[in-house]
């Protein structure tokens, strides 16, 4: 997925824990582990939001996108 998810970083900058984190932001320690594993489809701005203050940061701290690898298979579709 193009879409990289860096919760786990500013994670560690902040030295905050998964559920310390979850407490604040008002959501599940499985939630949260769906978004931060990158297994989320979607975030709402809510959510993206409260992370931030949470973590006092700026969404751009917590998303950011790569461009996926071509493969030999997508290469000729």
């Amino acid at each position: 997925m193009p879409i990289v998810v860096d919760i786990d970083v500013m994670l560690a900058k902040r030295k905050m824990s998964v559920g310390e984190l979850a407490e604040r932001v008002g959501i599940t320690p499985a939630n949260l582990a769906v978004l931060k594993n990158g297994r989320a489809k979607a975030v709402r701005f809510t959510t993206l939001g409260a992370l931030c203050e949470a973590l006092e940061c700026q969404p751009g701290d917590l998303l950011r996108w790569e461009q996926a690898e071509q493969t030999a298979e997508t290469a000729w579709s």
